[in-house]
């Protein structure tokens, strides 16, 4: 969610986009995205918008058309109206009745890699 000082960088219904998008503001799609979607706030896909492309972000609330991988630091969701086909990386996935998904899906916070065990200490009788 934005905070006072942080922008919403809103793509209307009728503008199309070629190209990649990055920033550090939330982003509204109610157009077309044709290109990758890296930023570091909330992406919302309405119902109208359609992303093909790759999509990195905190959070993602889908509720239109996406044709590409996403991956969300935080929370996804796929509301009711949503069609995605791609694969999903996030902390949090919720998805509506409703909702199409083809994919593949890893859920969860990132596991550590265990930490190497010291070797047992043998002690020779002299």
């Amino acid at each position: 969610m934005a905070t006072k000082e942080q922008e919403i960088t809103q793509i209307g219904s009728t503008v199309t986009i070629k190209g990649d998008i990055s920033g550090k503001s939330d982003v509204r799609v109610a157009g077309t995205v044709n290109g990758s979607v890296n930023i570091e706030g909330e992406l919302v896909i309405e119902r109208s918008g359609f992303i093909e492309g790759e999509i990195k972000s905190i959070n993602a609330i889908v509720a239109g058309t996406v044709k590409g991988n996403i991956e969300c630091t935080e929370k996804l969701i796929l509301e009711s109206t949503s069609k995605f086909i791609g694969n999903i990386k996030t902390k949090l996935l919720i998805i509506q009745e409703g909702a199409t998904f083809q994919g593949n899906c890893q859920m969860g916070a990132p596991v550590a890699p265990a930490a190497p065990q010291p070797a047992p200490q043998v002690k020779e009788k002299v």
